[in-house]
């Protein structure tokens, strides 16, 4: 199966699989769908799949995992890389992959209904307004319970032995949970996290280059700055397994945010 790839999430550690990203896109046909879990990481470089790159992949159904977009990839070594979309013309070809084919949704009590009747667990949402960019301080470590058993897997080869971890290091945790306040088109409000991968790719960079006092403001600028003010901003929301199967009360949260240039009357021609 063809899927275009458009949402990677930040990697959590996993004492089964050493370190998990949640990864999901669009089938051909503009359809969602999850697979999960993928030790992106770990794949061979040939396999290590970008955001909005076509690939193809042998799947079956997530038997563990009742949402329905859930499906598990066969062989990781099978992944077959393919075309990535780029952002010529304004962003002409991913805007028709991303908006075209699906509803957009913009009603948050819409999505939590059908999500606690599992009828979905991944929308495209367009907020009608993001009016903060929450940064607050997060457990700096991840628990240590999870990396000695990690540790422990992986001196007695239990962690994909055909792999070579001799200088594989974990992921380190983010030391902030970042989050957008929005409102929907009924003007309810609410905060959800952002787990993409770019958040927090975006993050180390600016710690690297600014030092940590100025790398949270360099992450507001990028997230609230631009993509808010100057950019066409839509949300890639996704459920938590958890909170799907305990129907919460908002079992959201943003897994990857699109954010093309706005249109100018040029661009319609």
């Amino acid at each position: 199966m063809k899927v275009l790839i458009t949402v990677k999430t930040y990697p959590t550690i996993s004492e089964k699989y050493k370190e998990l990203a949640c990864t999901a896109g669009f089938r051909e046909d503009g359809s969602w769908i999850r697979l999960y879990p993928i030790p992106f990481r770990l794949l061979d470089e040939g396999q290590q799949y970008k955001k909005y790159q076509w690939v193809e992949v042998d799947i079956a159904r997530n038997k563990g995992d009742q949402r329905p977009e859930s499906y598990r990839v066969l062989s990781t070594s099978d992944i077959k890389l393919l075309d990535e979309i780029g952002t010529e013309r304004q962003w002409a070809d991913r805007r028709k992959l991303v908006l075209g084919n699906k509803k957009i949704y913009t009603n948050l009590k819409e999505i939590i209904g059908l999500a606690h009747h599992n009828k979905i667990s991944l929308v495209v949402f367009r907020p009608a307004e993001v009016f903060e960019f929450v940064a607050e301080v997060a457990e700096p470590e991840w628990p240590h319970d999870k990396i000695n058993g990690i540790l422990n897997s992986m001196k007695q080869g239990h962690l994909f032995e055909d792999q070579n971890l001799e200088d594989f290091k974990i992921m380190p945790k983010l030391p902030y949970k970042f989050s957008y306040r929005f409102k929907d088109d009924a003007g309810v409000e609410s905060k959800l996290m952002i787990e993409d991968w770019e958040i927090g790719q975006l993050y180390w960079n600016c710690e690297k280059y600014y030092g940590k006092d100025q790398a949270v403001q360099k992450v507001r600028q990028k997230y609230m700055d631009d993509f808010v003010k100057t950019k066409d901003l839509y949300l890639f929301l996704g459920t938590t397994y958890e909170w799907h199967v305990r129907k919460a009360k908002n079992p959201f949260v943003i897994i990857g945010t699109f954010y093309p240039p706005h249109l100018t009357q040029e661009s319609l021609f």
